[in-house]
């Protein structure tokens, strides 16, 4: 999309000792892996897929991401919807205005996910409504040190 840094541009390299180590992006630019069904618009099913292409996203979805785009963040739809629903998502994204910078298929479903990585990820479930995200103090499971 237009006006966008570069990917590479804006990843840092990282060097643990003389061994280069995976890049980071600067610390003021998040890099969000959104959903779709249930998320940004109805909850679809991938055995419905007739449906994808006329829902209608979520207004306060489409503002909220909109404007984490035009901030320099990174926006990133991860979706269970297979590749076969690949074109008619990406109709559905573009003919609703949605600004991304990728798309990755195949996400599992059903849910209950336990993400683990080497760079560190924040989770937050969406619970029916798009808002600017605030600080919130809760526990969480790690690995034993």
């Amino acid at each position: 999309m237009e006006n966008q840094p570069n990917e590479d541009d804006l990843l840092k390299d990282m060097y643990d000792g003389e061994e280069h180590i995976s890049p980071m992006l600067p610390d003021h630019v998040k890099n969000y892996l959104i959903d779709i069904d249930g998320t940004i618009t109805d909850d679809i099913p991938n055995e419905e897929p007739e449906r994808m292409g006329t829902c209608a996203p979520f207004p306060d979805a489409l503002e909220t991401l909109n404007k984490w785009y035009d901030e320099g963040h990174r926006i990133c739809f991860f979706t269970s919807r297979t590749e076969a629903h690949r074109e008619i998502t990406e109709y559905w994204l573009d003919k609703h205005g949605f600004k991304y910078h990728s798309l990755l298929m195949g996400k599992p479903r059903g849910g209950n996910y336990h993400w683990i990585d080497n760079h560190l990820v924040k989770a937050t479930r969406y619970k029916g409504k798009f808002t600017d995200l605030v600080m919130k103090n809760v526990s969480i499971q790690v690995f034993k040190d």
